[in-house]
């Protein structure tokens, strides 16, 4: 799989295609698999060789992705999803893993982070990187893959609101 450098997106936003829940396999860590089981039971996930994954309907997609508004998909695990989940497009490495060192070079915290994405993502915006990438966007995945965040904002589907227009009566 080729990783690309941070430098090279303007933005990221998920836009709810739900490809990242259909291509992918899940590796959840045994806390995960833990805590995924207490509440939906062991069905809903299978075991590998010596790994532990979300399980997979049969069409392939996560058994945890569901239609949400405007043809969109969305997450039934928000509320536990898995770091692998949260974290995905984005690669946060503390070494140049996938070469391009001086572009995947972001430095927060006073450290430095080596941020690659995933091109296989529909949500990237490809070009000079954007102030929300940089200041908003990156800051919040390199803050979950410490473990010093656990709600996403940036780093997940945006639900916007639906506003339904109201007929109020003739008198009021």
């Amino acid at each position: 799989m080729v990783f690309v450098p941070w430098r090279y997106v303007n933005l990221w936003r998920c836009n709810g295609c739900g490809l990242c829940c259909r291509e992918f396999e899940v590796v959840l860590t045994f806390k995960e698999w833990l805590n995924i089981t207490k509440i939906y039971g062991v069905g809903v996930t299978k075991a590998g060789l010596n790994k532990l994954y979300i399980g997979k309907r049969a069409d392939g997609s996560c058994v945890f992705l569901y239609p949400g508004p405007n043809g969109r998909w969305l997450c039934g695990l928000q509320h536990i999803k898995p770091l692998a989940c949260k974290l995905w497009p984005f690669k946060i490495l503390s070494k140049p893993k996938y070469g391009h060192a001086s572009e995947a070079l972001f430095e927060y915290l006073d450290q430095k982070f080596y941020v690659y994405i995933d091109p296989f993502c529909t949500g990237i915006r490809w070009g000079e990187p954007s102030a929300e990438l940089i200041h908003k966007v990156i800051p919040e995945f390199i803050e979950i893959a410490l473990g010093l965040r656990q709600n996403q904002l940036y780093s997940t589907m945006i639900i916007r609101p639906v506003f339904f227009p109201i007929k109020l009566k003739d008198n009021f």
